[in-house]
């Protein structure tokens, strides 16, 4: 694969031959940040389980201390008076049942980052599944986004609330912040992730458990953190 001159140089700064410790890894990263844009720093973490198997399933959501720097719009499908006036007043970005779930699957209208939902929409959202599933979006009790408390939902999403969870390579990969954020942000919202992703070690999983881990920016190389400083 050819590499344009920014992404060769920004690789230069890296030697690919460490394993950095997290503080040094960030500020490196920092520096091949190098495009017009702001970009987003991000991490990815191979585990040493494996995904096919229930009780070796890593997933959860945290709320980052200083947020994703996105400006994250939020869809919450709800009913009554009740729920539907404490999610607007929350922040969120759309609000509604039927009319929501129609708008999706008739126009394919996607222009929100998170679903949150009531239980009791379930059967609503449910029928959205080929459309939300694909795409990440469908809400989910253990990411927090079905939950009779959609205030409380739409709050932590608007502060930087993200969902982690392994694919079928059995990484997980997350947004940490931006470039602007700067070393130490990042580092508090990396510490928190990684806290996060150690918990929830399952008790099924043998061996190693962190088997590698990366940061990267947007268009620039990874550099790779010493796994070993997160052994459980």
């Amino acid at each position: 694969m050819k590499h344009g001159k920014k992404y060769v140089d920004s690789a230069k700064l890296i030697d690919k031959t460490k394993l950095y410790d997290s503080d040094e890894a960030l500020a490196t990263v920092i520096k091949t940040a190098t495009a017009k844009f702001d970009e987003t720093i991000e991490l990815h973490v191979k585990l040493g389980v494996d995904s096919r198997h229930a009780d070796q399933q890593v997933r959860g959501a945290i709320v980052l201390p200083n947020g994703t720097g996105k400006n994250v719009k939020v869809l919450v499908i709800c009913k009554g008076d009740e729920n539907e006036k404490a999610a607007k007043e929350a922040g969120a970005d759309f609000v509604g049942a039927e009319d929501m779930a129609q708008k999706i699957q008739s126009e394919n209208w996607m222009d929100f980052d998170v679903l949150i939902t009531t239980p009791d929409c379930m059967g609503i959202v449910g029928r959205l599944g080929k459309i939300l599933g694909p795409r990440g979006l469908m809400p989910n009790p253990k990411a927090g986004t079905v939950t009779p408390d959609v205030a409380r939902a739409v709050t932590e999403a608007k502060a930087g609330k993200i969902e982690y969870r392994l694919d079928k390579t059995n990484i997980i990969h997350c947004p940490i912040g931006k470039a602007s954020f700067g070393e130490q942000k990042l580092l508090e919202n990396f510490d928190t992730l990684m806290g996060a992703i150690v918990k929830a070690k399952p008790a099924a999983a043998k061996g190693q458990y962190i088997k590698s881990c990366a940061v990267t920016s947007t268009m620039g190389p990874s550099v790779r953190i010493n796994p070993a400083k997160f052994s459980v």
